[in-house]
């Protein structure tokens, strides 16, 4: 796919990028796709994907309690417990705001550590990477935000999520459907939103403005971006996924080169 070649004109050191459609074919690729790069909160969607493993394998429930008190394993998968952003301090009551909270998947970490009696790292191990083949991804450290991975193993897991495999397609098209609807609340980088729509561990883009995907991404979208300089979408209405990797902080470079570049892709994706 020639729109791929435009991360060659980001300002960053080093950029990968690649297409996988919905049947699992990859489209294309551009860049060092090998290359392990830090994902920051692109963590989140695989380990919510470990968590919904745990939720079908029976070790934990969705509505079951976990975090502070009142919240369950989904408010803290769809940013509602009420937690902080990074501290364990209750700043809502569940349900009532979408608090965006690397706490709060730290808190779903050691819950399905506590319920599994496995390291979450190890159980996401067991329960996604390696049964996807995704050798040249970790976990360790925050299940919110320390996930070091490549476009390789990222496409693998988009193709997954696409087309599940390790899970009922019901479970998943749960995860991409809005938890508590037309809540208010801050999307990092973009500000607030009204409504700020979540699934299950994935931002859904709905009519979110500005966003971080393209002008022509449909609102049935979802993925998450990583403050790396990372991000991973899946359209259903395009029957594709992208993911693109950086090594550069997010920023207004951020902002600038991604909207243009999701719009290509996706306009090149419709003359197919």
């Amino acid at each position: 796919m020639q729109s791929l070649a435009m991360i060659e004109n980001w300002p960053v050191p080093t950029a990968a990028a690649a297409v996988v459609t919905s049947d699992g074919t990859l489209l294309g690729s551009h860049g060092p796709t090998a290359h392990r790069f830090p994902l920051a909160s692109v963590t989140k969607p695989l380990a919510a994907y470990a968590a919904l493993v745990a939720y079908e394998e029976g070790a934990v429930e969705l509505d079951e309690p976990a975090g502070p008190e009142g919240s369950t394993v989904r408010h803290l998968l769809a940013h509602t417990s009420g937690l902080a952003f990074d501290e364990h301090r209750v700043t809502a009551p569940p349900g009532n705001r979408r608090l965006y909270s690397n706490a709060g998947f730290e808190a779903l970490g050691d819950h399905i550590a506590k319920a599994t009696d496995i390291p979450f790292a190890e159980y996401a191990r067991q329960a996604v990477l390696e049964p996807l083949g995704m050798t040249s991804t970790t976990l360790e450290g925050s299940p919110a935000k320390d996930g070091v991975s490549t476009v390789d193993d990222l496409v693998r897991f988009a193709a997954e999520v696409q087309a599940p495999r390790l899970l009922d397609p019901r479970t998943v098209l749960e995860a991409q459907t809005v938890v508590h609807p037309g809540l208010k609340g801050v999307l990092p980088g973009y500000g607030h939103q009204n409504p700020n729509d979540w699934g299950l561990g994935f931002e859904i883009r709905d009519s979110k403005s500005p966003h971080w995907t393209g002008d022509s991404s449909s609102p049935a979208t979802f993925g998450h971006f990583g403050q790396s300089g990372t991000f991973l979408w899946i359209d259903p209405a395009a029957g594709a996924a992208c993911v693109a990797l950086t090594d550069r902080n997010f920023g207004p470079w951020a902002s600038e080169a991604w909207t243009p570049f999701t719009d290509a892709v996706l306009a090149e994706l419709r003359s197919r």
